[in-house]
């Protein structure tokens, strides 16, 4: 199986990546040209190999996958994860709680957004008109929304494998790589259902999903992450990731082309 990574997120990760070269049979491949003439050399290096895709580059993971080449998340996954808009409209299809988006401006104060940004980056508390951002990137809009915290769900397949509070006590951004405390949290039944909601229908491999916890204990769905970290997962989990996905490559191997569709 082929690891694909860009790479500077490669340096980022090597951690994770010696993590899932003890558990299986793994070739560590960069990749950072994304032009036309790239990608059709990609698509020669990989064919017929399963690809593990860890890279924000939707439209490259669609043209593999037109070419026979297996990818883990599938293409759509990482469509709709690394776009906010269809990440919002995928969790009101489902009927699950999630926080207001829309495209035009809300009254101050408010949250801006860019539809694929990740990392907590590229997200603005907009309070005056000086605080808007200076792109010309299409933004998303939220209310500013009280909480306690923002958690994050992993899911392998569609087994949630653990979640992750992260606060922030200086930013309203909860992320652990900007300085976020990290600590384990245990779901309620509720939020446990409709996470396995999400994940069944998205198909997804190993993603993360992501929800604020609101101050009268229910709940927001907010984002999805794909190619997810797991460092936070690491700080407050006795499991190993690298380890439980290496069981899942075994199994999507054992089952090919087929998928377990039908697991709850």
């Amino acid at each position: 199986m082929i690891v694909l990574y860009e790479s500077m997120a490669a340096q980022h990760n090597q951690g994770f990546i010696n993590e899932l070269k003890r558990f299986s049979s793994i070739e560590l491949l960069t990749w950072d040209d994304w032009s036309e003439q790239g990608l059709e050399q990609l698509v020669q290096r990989v064919y017929g190999q399963s690809v593990f895709f860890r890279v924000r580059q939707p439209h490259a993971a669609r043209l593999l996958e037109d070419r026979g080449v297996r990818l883990i998340n599938r293409a759509e996954v990482n469509r709709i994860a690394n776009d906010k808009w269809q990440s919002y409209q995928l969790f009101q299809l489902l009927g699950v709680p999630v926080i207001p988006t829309q495209k035009t401006q809300l009254a101050l104060p408010y949250i801006a957004k860019t539809a694929n940004g990740h990392g907590g980056m590229e997200v603005w508390l907009v309070e005056s008109e000086q605080d808007l951002p200076d792109t010309e990137t299409t933004l998303l809009y939220q209310p500013v929304v009280p909480h306690t915290a923002d958690v994050r769900a992993y899911v392998i397949d569609k087994e949630i494998v653990g979640a992750v509070k992260r606060s922030a006590t200086d930013s309203f951004k909860a992320n652990y790589s900007l300085g976020a405390t990290a600590e384990r949290f245990e779901l309620t039944a509720v939020q446990r259902q409709d996470i396995k909601k999400i994940a069944k229908a998205l198909e997804s491999d190993y993603i993360g999903i992501d929800f604020l916890l609101l101050e009268d204990g229910r709940h927001l769905f907010n984002e999805l992450e794909d190619p997810v970290g797991a460092r936070s997962f690491y700080q407050t989990h006795d499991d190993n990731i690298a380890e439980l996905l290496a069981k899942h490559f075994t199994k999507l191997d054992q089952n090919y082309p087929f998928r377990d569709s039908d697991r709850n």
